[in-house]
């Protein structure tokens, strides 16, 4: 269920001073401001390997290459996050109604969610790489 995400205090909280230190223009401008980043740009979208996928804002680890999947869209997409680890608003921006995905722990915007992925769930959560890092699992 989408909630209001102004609403929410998270976890790990921050000044905009202190994102913009941390994070790069790039990372800023989506995880902070909401942006989108460049469809096939994020060499995360083409990752098959093992291991997890972490917030590029607070090292949250939000999904597994388990659940991954070729979405054909440009963006790393996946069925299904890790339990607790995303949370959701009603985006209205663009002059329609999506479900916004953002990480649970710093807020940060990591993409949107639709009914139109694989089996088992039927979702998509079609995520900007550029809002996370990838973690191979270890040998």
């Amino acid at each position: 269920m989408a909630t209001n995400k102004a609403d929410k205090t998270f976890p790990v909280t921050k000044t905009d001073a202190e994102w913009q230190a941390q994070l790069d223009a790039e990372q800023y401008r989506v995880l902070r401001t909401e942006g989108t980043e460049r469809a096939g740009t994020s060499p995360l979208d083409k990752q098959y390997d093992p291991g997890t996928y972490y917030c590029a804002g607070c090292d949250q680890a939000l999904f597994t290459s388990e659940t991954k999947f070729n979405s054909g869209t440009g963006w790393p997409s996946f069925y299904q996050p890790i339990d607790g680890a995303v949370g959701t608003t009603t985006d209205k921006s663009l002059f329609m109604t999506r479900v916004e995905v953002h990480c649970s722990n710093c807020g940060g915007h990591l993409g949107h969610v639709f009914k139109d992925g694989p089996k088992p769930t039927g979702l998509r959560y079609c995520m900007n790489g550029v809002s996370m890092r990838f973690e191979p699992a270890s040998a």
